[in-house]
Formats: structure tokens, sequence, C-alpha cells
């Protein structure tokens, strides 16, 4: 009988069964194929408006409570503006639904709990993070979950902190792992930089910068700090680091509009 039969057990390998091992050498090897797959753009995509990428900063996007849309934070100005200089009352800047007039119309909650039980993923994820602030864990991961298995990235990412923090389930690094190789693959930037950080701490600096210049190339600012140390200690070529600007700064400009830069300005104003 062939050695490279699966489950053949080969008695020059100790008992070791080749086969077996070379399959599972094989599917770690599919793995990293993709999970180090450049994303084509960040897991949270274009605004719905304005058609341009979302900046990776939550703080320059707005979650609409009554369609589960995300937008940038140019396009919820510039909806402001024109309703302010027209004196037209104040509606969704996505699907047009009016301001509500009252507590129970405004109950955002409502209008989640209806998208979720249509299946909404980024409703179920909004809905998890209510049941989380209330120390329900588990009502928590439940959403998360049915999040996950429908597609959404950053649902992946935060079962992963759970997993990881032991809140609602018990601590496991594997599935922890798992669901931030997930978020990764999705284009989730942060769970990339903490996988680079986790290769970095088992000394698998070369995993570690691939996750890197993945993270930066949508636009990462402090995966472009990590290589640019890595850089500084020869474990970064000139030409990897080179190139991760340059993306890194494509990425960031791509983001970038006269609204958006209005908004911004508006908003230290109001911080000041």
């Amino acid at each position: 009988m062939s050695s490279n039969n699966i489950g053949h057990v080969c008695m020059t390998c100790c008992g070791a069964s080749c086969g077996i091992i070379a399959e599972v050498d094989r599917a770690a090897e599919l793995r990293d194929k993709i999970l180090f797959r450049q994303p084509e753009s960040s897991y949270l995509g274009d605004c719905p408006i304005c058609c341009l990428p979302l900046s990776s900063d939550s703080e320059k996007s707005t979650m609409l409570g009554c369609c589960s849309r995300l937008i940038c934070d140019g396009c919820d100005f510039a909806n402001k503006l024109r309703e302010f200089e027209e004196s037209l009352e104040h509606t969704c800047p996505f699907c047009r639904l009016p301001t509500p007039k009252s507590q129970a119309e405004a109950d955002l909650n409502a209008n989640r709990k209806r998208r979720a039980k249509a299946n909404d993923p980024v409703a179920l994820r909004e809905m998890s993070k209510t049941h989380y602030h209330k120390g329900d864990y588990k009502g928590a991961l439940e959403y998360l979950m049915k999040a996950a298995e429908l597609g959404d990235v950053g649902s992946h990412y935060l079962i992963s902190d759970l997993y990881r923090e032991g809140k609602g389930v018990e601590k496991d690094e594997k599935k922890e792992l798992y669901h931030t190789e997930e978020a990764a693959i999705g284009g989730h930037p942060e769970a990339r930089f903490f996988l680079a950080f986790y290769e970095a701490r088992n000394e698998r600096f070369d995993r570690a910068v691939k996750h890197w210049i993945i993270a930066a190339n949508l636009g990462c600012g402090d995966s472009i700090q990590q290589l640019k140390k890595g850089y500084k200690l020869g474990v970064v070529s000139k030409e990897d680091f080179a190139a991760a600007l340059r993306a890194h700064q494509a990425a960031v400009d791509a983001t970038k509009s006269p609204q958006r830069e209005e908004a911004a300005k508006k908003q230290l104003k109001e911080a000041t």
C-alpha cells in the first residue's frame, strides 16, 4: 500500500499518518492563501449616497437608525445644510423618512428590531451592541452569530472580542483567532492589525509584516507606523515600505471630498 494514501500509517515516520499530515498542511496553505489576499476595499465599503469609500475612522461616519445605513459625515452635513437653506423638514439623508415627532417614533431600537427580524445583518449587529452595553453578553453573541452567518464582517470582529474577553462564552483563543481572521479576510483593518501583533508576539515577523502591509493598503495609519518601525529595524524592505506608503495615501485620498472636509471643519469648530 502506498504511503501517500490518506490514513495510511507510515512505519518509517514513527507511526505518523503521512497522508493526513499532508492534507493538514495543504489546508493550512490554502487558508493562508485566502488570509493574505489583499481585499479590494475596506469592509465598510462606500457611502451609499456619494459612493466614495467610507473612512475607517468611525467618527467620520453616521449610522442611520431608521434604515441601518452607514453614511459619511460629508453627506449628512450636506443634507442638513440643504434643509436649512431651503427651510425643509429634516429627513433621513438616505431613505428620506421624516424626523420622529414623538419619543415612540424616536425609539431607534424599535426600528432596529424590525430590521433585525427581516435579517438585516447591520441591524442585527447594532442590536447586539444594545445587549452588550446592558451586560447581556449571551444575547449580544446570539445577534452577532446570526449576523456573521449572513456575512457581516464587523460581527466576526466583535465575536472575536467576546471570545478573547470571555464575555458570554468561555475564553477560546482558537475561536477568537478564527473570527478575527474572517474579519480580516473581509477587509477589517483593525482585525488585520490585531493579527499582525499576534504574529509578532509569536516571533513570526514575516507574517506580521504581511498583515500590516494589507491593513496599510486599506488606509490604516497605525499599520504604517508599525511598518516604519519595522523598516528602521530592518525587517521591512525599502521597496515594501515605499509601496505601502503609496497605497496607504491613495486609500486615504479616496475618502476625501469637499463635503467631508467641510463636515470635519464644523466638527472641529464645535469641539473648540
